[in-house]
């Protein structure tokens, strides 16, 4: 479609397609959404609405309203702040080289923290919890299907598997069992907030220190973030020394 195609006009001023698209792309991922016949129209109609009262504004000379001229400048001062802002911090880069040398001077606390990978079954009941388990005990059923039959969480769709997860992620009894468990054994009944857990113990990763590859990015933008607050604290203090503070 040619971008300055006229999709729509509103009191004589048009609106493009180069309008339209850029809306659509405005909303970011969302916009995705959007991105098809019926969503572009959607979009169509907030942009005629915008137009339509953007028209009623300049009729009604809004502009000059006092009211609206406070709310501008504050919006003006605060766009103008922001963008000094940027302007201070602009310069800030980090290297490859960054990046290296602290991975070397930190390497001692860049690991991965103990992690393991269970299965549960949610119930309502000890007693119920206690019946299944014996079944799972007895070979009459895996734990896998026990988990498709009887558990309540969402997970019982891939037979209770709840992925990997570190220390911390569950609630507190559910997370002590995890990690005091031995791999392949079946605990529980375990109570929870929740209801009572069955839980079986799929895989146990020991803490390991991090590769580089893995967290150069990471590292990247913490070096960034870090340089970044160093430039705007330097730039202030340049500032109060140009421009006296007085706190009364």
């Amino acid at each position: 479609m040619d971008n300055l195609q006229i999709v729509a006009r509103v009191n004589g001023q048009p609106i493009t397609s180069a309008e339209l698209d850029a809306a659509i792309m405005a909303m970011g991922a969302n916009g995705e959404r959007y991105n098809n016949p019926e969503g572009r129209r959607m979009v169509l109609d907030q942009l005629i609405n915008k137009k339509l009262f953007l028209a009623d504004a300049a009729k009604n000379l809004y502009e000059y309203d006092p009211k609206f001229k406070a709310e501008f400048q504050k919006l003006k001062e605060d766009m103008l702040a922001n963008f000094a802002i940027a302007k201070a911090v602009e310069n800030v880069k980090v290297t490859d080289e960054d990046a290296k040398k602290f991975f070397e001077e930190n390497k001692s606390q860049l690991v991965s923290g103990e992690s393991v990978n269970a299965s549960h079954i949610l119930v309502d009941s000890e007693e119920k919890a206690n019946e299944i388990l014996a079944k799972i005990n007895a070979g009459e059923i895996s734990f896998e299907d026990a988990a498709r039959a009887n558990s309540s969480c969402p997970s019982s769709e891939q037979g209770g598997n709840l992925g990997e997860f570190t220390r911390g992620q569950m609630v507190p009894e559910f997370d002590e069992a995890c990690f005091s468990m031995a791999v392949g054994e079946v605990r529980g009944p375990v109570k929870t907030q929740f209801g009572y857990h069955l839980i079986k113990l799929n895989a146990k990763n020991e803490a390991a220190p991090l590769e580089y590859d893995a967290i150069a990015d990471q590292i990247k933008q913490k070096l960034v973030s870090d340089k970044q607050q160093e430039a705007y604290r330097s730039k202030i203090n340049q500032l109060k020394i140009l421009y006296p503070v007085d706190i009364l």
